[in-house]
């Protein structure tokens, strides 16, 4: 049947589905006007979730504040949606503030009077319990935590490994034994104390300003890849407390770390057990000693073979530190305060 036929039957008749058409055609215009004239909640949240979070820095960590007017967590990281600021005047725009306590004055009248409902304050460290002071005073303070430590609310160590398909191995040429690049030397340190001893057995060479050698920027790791090991000794001993001794110093400069830290097992949560070697797998520093000696060569390139699956990443900027916040930013736990700083981080 065809379809004027069908009209012609149509209880409606042709006058009828003319008017249908038309008060259809009527509703959908009505429909598409809704949304021209007042637009969904969702339109408005989706643009209010696009404002650009603001980290307003109190303080730079570093002496030296680099220019970060423009958007430079896109730019330099491909983090979006970062505004990062140093305008105190901000604070009220703020969804973050860090604190680094490098930079914390003693006494609470030097932080913000005032608090916006919502607003998280960041405490910030890089350095050691041993070698950070007056915690007890910024108890119920700050909301997160942002330090080498691995249960920090925002991690950022000193450096890692990354995957690497290059499947090489580069040894830089060796012309001595061990080398060792200290500027605070500290005749109270656990580590002044086991150079001392393990000198007795090997001669290692010194640089920095503790030993009147100090190493420019560009000479230190042409000058530490000349030697077969390096002394990767912490200033001082606390789990997660591995910097730049062993990411720069040792591994992306192409010697084998030897290390004095926390435990071995610590140390294998970020490098490769085969990557270094722990002070703490002799019993002597003698038999440390004469292990170092009289390695062979095909044992030695043993410990790089972790460079045919990774290369070191260097933790150096603080501003890629701080737009850090950012990624971590909707996964942190809210309206929580640490009641004792100091309890936690000596943990």
């Amino acid at each position: 049947m065809s379809w004027a036929l069908q009209l012609r039957w149509s209880p409606w008749g042709r006058s009828g589905v003319k008017a249908l058409l038309t008060a259809g055609l009527f509703v959908t215009i009505l429909w598409n006007l809704r949304f021209f004239l007042n637009p969904s909640k969702g339109s408005g949240e989706d643009s209010k979730h696009r404002e650009p979070l603001v980290i307003l820095v109190w303080e730079w960590p570093s002496k030296q504040v680099p220019n970060i007017s423009r958007d430079v967590c896109h730019e330099l990281y491909s983090i979006t949606g970062c505004q990062l600021t140093t305008e105190r005047q901000l604070l009220h725009q703020a969804n973050v503030v860090v604190f680094p306590h490098s930079r914390l004055q003693p006494g609470r009248d030097k932080l913000p009077k005032d608090r916006l409902p919502g607003q998280n304050w960041v405490w910030v460290s890089l350095e050691s319990p041993s070698n950070t002071r007056a915690l007890a005073a910024w108890n119920q303070t700050f909301n997160w935590v942002m330090t080498y430590r691995q249960d920090s609310d925002i991690f950022i160590p000193y450096g890692k490994l990354v995957p690497n398909q290059s499947a090489t191995v580069n040894i830089p040429a060796k012309t001595n034994l061990v080398s060792w690049v200290i500027s605070n030397y500290q005749r109270t340190q656990k580590r002044a104390e086991v150079y001392k001893n393990l000198s007795r057995y090997l001669y290692v060479n010194i640089y920095g300003k503790a030993n009147n050698k100090p190493l420019c920027k560009d000479c230190l790791l042409p000058t530490i890849s000349k030697s077969k090991f390096y002394l990767a000794f912490e200033n001082s001993i606390h789990r997660d407390y591995i910097t730049e001794k062993l990411w720069r110093n040792s591994l992306l400069a192409g010697t084998v770390p030897v290390v004095l830290g926390p435990p071995r097992a610590n140390y294998e949560q970020f490098v490769p057990a085969d990557s270094f070697i722990h002070v703490n797998d002799f019993g002597s520093l003698e038999e440390l000693a004469t292990f170092l000696k009289t390695m062979n060569s095909s044992r030695y390139r043993q410990f790089f073979a972790w460079q045919r699956r990774f290369s070191v990443k260097l933790y150096t900027d603080w501003r890629e530190r701080i737009c850090a916040i950012c990624m971590a930013y909707p996964h942190l736990p809210r309206g929580h305060l640490y009641p004792d700083l100091q309890s936690w981080f000596n943990s």
